[in-house]
């Protein structure tokens, strides 16, 4: 068995609680891949929720959608992943079956522009309030560079202390690379 890299074991991840018709976030639209991949998954009958705080990331997601023809289902917020909770359509409230984040910065963008962890654990508490049993949110997590070295410390130290009765956690990492690599937190809601 070859065990699969970060971004393949989270679509992995994401396809177990996916289906027609769900609900899902991305938090961190970057480049669109991750809103694309919730679209199709949830299908023209569901709804996704996108989130960045960079105009150039939001237009990247909106050109990627518009492309593969999955722009119906997907409302897009040029705000911070923190203000996701004033979004949310009060009749989704407690039905989303995923989320998703990449935190750090965009790829290929301005790399002092970062998520924050103040924000990520503000949005990541509001998801967990938004899922439905059996809900997932993945966290995926660059340690890397410096401003990434602290949020994933503060944010791996929150999700370690959610209560085991109401969430799973798991952190999904190679120990054994260099140069600090991405790992993935995973919360699944009991």
């Amino acid at each position: 068995m070859t065990l699969q890299r970060i971004l393949p074991f989270t679509r992995t991840l994401l396809n177990s609680v996916l289906t027609e018709g769900d609900i899902a976030i991305d938090g961190t639209c970057g480049n669109g891949h991750d809103t694309l991949f919730l679209a199709e998954s949830v299908g023209k009958s569901g709804k996704v929720y996108g989130f960045d705080i960079q105009p150039e990331a939001i237009e990247a997601t909106e050109k990627r959608l518009t492309e593969a023809k999955q722009s119906p289902q997907v409302a897009l917020f040029h705000e911070s992943h923190a203000s996701i909770n004033s979004k949310i359509e009060r009749k989704d409230v407690g039905n989303v079956s995923a989320a998703i984040f990449n935190l750090g910065y965009l790829p290929g963008g301005d790399k002092t522009i970062v998520t924050k962890p103040e924000e990520t654990i503000q949005a990541v508490t509001d998801i967990l309030h938004l899922l439905r049993s059996e809900g997932l949110l993945i966290l995926v997590v660059y340690p890397g560079h410096p401003e990434g070295k602290i949020e994933s410390e503060k944010v791996t130290d929150f999700a370690s202390d959610l209560d085991q009765s109401q969430y799973q956690v798991l952190k999904y990492q190679f120990i054994n690379q260099i140069n600090e690599p991405p790992y993935i937190l995973a919360i699944s809601k009991k």
